[in-house]
């Protein structure tokens, strides 16, 4: 499932990107009030600017709903690894200590010193 609203989030975002780059900025409109043959084309005298319009909007309530269902995963998931990091053990499960040896004293390590031969 969320694979599915992943792969709808990246599609939409990229529907968004290539929509906005299509239309046209408020400049471009002085040219067609002086017969710039606008009345020709796909969309009418009007332009494509509310179809477009209209269809970025609708692209980018998706992108927003599928952005609130990737939060909404992410939080489930990091409820579910919190939650393993919260264990504390009780005093059944901690196992005992080991003690450590203890190390040789100052006294024993020089008379093991004395047996080896200096190089002059």
């Amino acid at each position: 499932m969320e694979a599915l609203v992943l792969v709808v989030h990246v599609l939409a975002a990229v529907a968004i990107i290539g929509l906005v780059l299509i239309q046209q900025g408020k400049g471009a409109d002085a040219g067609a009030s002086f017969g710039g043959g606008a009345s020709q084309t796909v969309f009418g005298s009007q332009g494509g600017g509310s179809f477009f319009g209209k269809l970025t909007a609708v692209f980018a309530l998706v992108f927003f709903l599928t952005s609130f269902g990737l939060a909404f995963f992410a939080s489930e998931q990091a409820k579910t690894v919190d939650g393993g990091l919260d264990f504390v053990p009780n005093a059944s499960q901690v196992e005992e200590t080991v003690e450590m040896p203890e190390l040789e004293t100052g006294a024993e390590e020089s008379a093991a010193n004395q047996d080896i031969p200096t190089v002059e």
